[in-house]
C-alpha cells in the first residue's frame, strides 16, 4: 500500500539554535494511526510542523533537508508556499497545540471552521452545514451556538475542539494532531479519540503528537519515540509501550501517574486560607440568551491542603480559578482570603496582599509580556512581591535550565512555557496557588517533577493549592480532597479515595470511566 506520508532523513535546523531534528524517518499509510512521543523539547511540535509545511512559522527561517519526503504522493521536499497552500486544507490537516494562540480572537468560530472551504469556493449553505457537523464531531454542544461565538468566549476546551473542526472539515487525507486532547477533559477527550479512531477506520491517515501515552495506547497502531530530535525507538504500541528497549522509553513510561497521594488529608481544623460562598457568575451568548458559569459554588481551602477540581470543559472550573484569585468578578457570592474580605474590596486595597494568592493560567504564553525574555518576566515577578528567590532558582524549583532567562517566551516549547509560567508564580512565596491545568502541556516526565516540586512546597511552607485539572490521575497523585463540577456545581466533593472508590455522582462515574489507561 501506497505511503501518504513518507519521510527519510528530515533534518531541521534554526539559526543560533543548530538541529532539532536529525535523521527522522516516519512511513505512514491510510487507515493507520502513528503517534509520536517525547520530553518536551524532544522535537516533538517541530516534527509536525514541517509535515504540513511551517516549520519556520512564527520565528526564526527553518532549513529543511531530507532524502525523501512525500506527502499524499507529492514530493514536497523544494515545496513552495503555494504548493504548500493547495495541500493544507483538501489534503492535509493540521490541529495546533495552542489553541488560544491558533484562533483570530476577532473572528467567529464559523469563519475559522469554515475559511479552508470558503477558499474552495464551496457555498455558504453548504460551507455552513458542513462547518456546524464538524463542531458536533469535534465534541462542541450547541454547535449554532458555538458557530456564532469568538475564541475569547470559549473555555480552553472548546478552543482546542474548533480547532479540531478546522483541521476535519476538509476531509483530509492526512490529519496531523499536535497534541489534540491536551486541554480536554477524559469524557471529551474519549470522544475526541473516538472520532480520530473513526476517522483512521474509514481510510485517514492520523499523525498523532503527544505526551498522552494512555491516548497512545488507545488509538495508535504504531508509535515513535523521539529524544533529542532523534528517532530512539519505534514499532508497534503494544511492543513499545509493553516491552520498551530503550531507557527514554521506560522512563517515560515510568513517569506515568498512578496510585493515591501518600500522605493523610489535612486536619478539619487547620485554618482556613480562602472560602468561597455562593458563587455565581451567567455570560451572555451571542444572538441571546445565557449560560450560568458558576451556580452557587462553595468552596473552603485549608492550610497545607492540595483540593483538586476536575470537571467537564466548560463546566466553570477556569471561571471559578479567575474569581478567586479576584481577576474576575462573581455576579453573587463572596471570597474570603484568611478570614477577610477579598473578592468584593476594590484593586487598590486587595493590591497588598495580592502575592498570597497566585494563579497559574491555562494559556501562559497569552499571559507573558511580548517585550520580555524569561529573565525579565521573572525579575519583574520578584520585584512586585518581595519575593526572596533569585530568577535562578525559580527555574531551579520547575526543571528549567538558566538559558531560558534570555529567551522569549514564544522560542520555548509549549512544556518549558508552562513552567516559566509556574516559575512566575512562586516569585511571590504564595499562601494559596490556584493552578488552572499547569501540566497540561508537558510530557509526563517534565509532569512528574512539577508535581513533585508542588507537593514538596506544599508540604515545607504550608502552600494551599488549588489544583484545577482534566487528568483525573494527577488529581489523585497530588490532591487530599477533590470537587467535581457540572454546568456550573459543584456535583460531588470529598477524599479523593473516597470518591475514586465509591463516586456517587452519574457525572462522576462517567469521568471515572472514560479515563484511557496503558496496556
Amino acid at each position: 500500500m501506497s505511503a501518504i506520508l513518507d519521510v527519510a532523513g528530515l533534518t531541521v535546523a534554526f539559526p543560533g539554535v543548530g538541529q532539532v531534528l536529525q535523521g527522522v524517518d516516519l512511513r505512514l499509510e491510510p487507515g493507520r494511526c502513528l503517534a509520536v512521543v517525547g520530553e518536551s523539547g524532544a522535537g516533538k511540535s517541530v516534527l509536525a510542523r514541517s509535515v504540513v509545511g511551517l516549520a519556520g512559522e512564527g520565528g526564526a527561517p527553518a532549513t529543511v533537508s531530507a532524502e525523501r519526503f512525500t506527502v499524499t504522493g507529492q514530493d514536497v521536499i523544494s515545496a513552495g508556499e503555494r504548493q504548500w497552500r493547495r495541500l493544507r486544507g483538501p489534503a492535509v490537516g493540521f490541529v495546533l497545540q495552542d489553541a488560544l494562540q491558533s484562533l483570530d480572537p476577532l473572528r467567529t468560530v464559523e469563519a475559522e471552521v469554515g475559511e479552508s472551504l470558503q477558499l474552495r469556493g464551496m457555498s455558504r449553505t453548504e460551507r455552513r452545514r458542513r462547518v456546524l457537523q464538524a463542531l458536533e464531531h469535534a465534541g462542541l454542544d450547541e454547535p449554532a451556538t458555538r458557530a456564532a461565538q469568538r475564541s475569547g468566549e470559549l473555555s480552553g476546551g472548546m478552543r482546542q475542539r474548533a480547532l479540531i473542526a478546522s483541521a476535519i472539515v476538509s476531509e483530509p487525507q492526512l490529519l496531523v494532531a499536535d497534541e489534540p486532547t491536551t486541554a480536554l477533559d477524559a469524557t471529551v477527550a474519549g470522544g475526541v479519540l473516538e472520532l480520530l479512531g473513526r476517522l483512521r477506520d474509514e481510510g485517514t491517515a492520523v499523525l498523532l503528537i503527544t505526551h498522552d501515552l494512555g491516548a497512545v495506547a488507545r488509538l495508535a497502531d504504531d508509535v515513535v519515540v523521539l529524544d533529542g530530535g532523534r528517532v530512539v525507538e519505534s514499532g508497534g504500541v503494544d511492543q513499545v509501550l509493553g516491552r520498551p528497549s530503550h531507557p527514554v522509553t521506560q522512563a517515560l513510561l515510568a513517569a506515568v501517574p498512578r496510585g493515591a497521594r501518600q500522605r493523610p488529608p489535612v486536619a478539619d481544623e487547620a485554618p482556613e486560607v480562602l472560602r468561597a460562598t455562593g458563587l455565581h457568575r451567567r455570560y451572555r451568548l451571542p444572538g441571546g440568551g445565557a449560560v450560568d458559569a458558576l451556580d452557587g459554588v462553595d468552596l473552603t481551602v485549608r492550610r497545607g491542603q492540595a483540593l483538586g477540581v476536575v470537571g467537564e470543559s466548560g463546566s466553570g472550573k477556569s471561571t471559578l480559578a479567575r474569581i478567586l484569585v479576584a481577576a474576575e468578578q462573581a455576579d453573587a457570592g463572596r471570597v474570603e482570603l484568611a478570614g477577610e474580605p477579598w473578592s468584593e474590596l476594590p484593586e487598590r486595597r486587595r493590591r497588598p496582599r495580592r502575592h498570597l494568592v497566585r494563579l497559574v493560567p491555562q494559556d501562559p504564553l497569552g499571559s507573558f509580556d511580548p517585550r520580555w525574555n524569561g529573565g525579565g518576566i521573572l525579575r519583574t515577578a520578584l520585584k512586585v512581591s518581595g519575593g526572596a528567590r533569585t530568577p535562578e532558582e525559580l527555574l531551579e524549583l520547575v526543571r528549567l535550565p538558566a538559558s531560558v532567562l534570555g529567551r522569549s517566551p514564544r522560542s520555548l516549547s509549549g512544556g518549558q512555557r508552562q513552567r516559566l509560567a509556574i516559575a512566575r508564580a512562586l516569585a511571590a512565596e504564595p499562601a494559596v496557588l490556584v493552578l488552572d491545568e499547569p501540566v497540561s502541556a508537558l510530557d509526563v516526565t517534565v509532569q512528574a517533577s512539577i508535581l513533585e516540586t508542588l507537593t514538596e512546597l506544599q508540604e515545607r511552607t504550608g502552600t494551599a493549592l488549588v489544583l484545577i485539572s482534566h487528568d483525573l490521575a494527577v488529581i489523585r497523585q497530588v490532591c487530599d480532597t477533590v470537587a467535581v463540577m457540572h454546568r456550573g456545581q459543584i456535583v460531588e466533593r470529598g477524599p479523593v479515595e473516597q470518591v475514586w472508590a465509591q463516586p456517587t455522582a452519574p457525572f462522576t462515574r462517567a469521568l471515572l470511566a472514560a479515563r484511557s489507561p496503558l496496556p
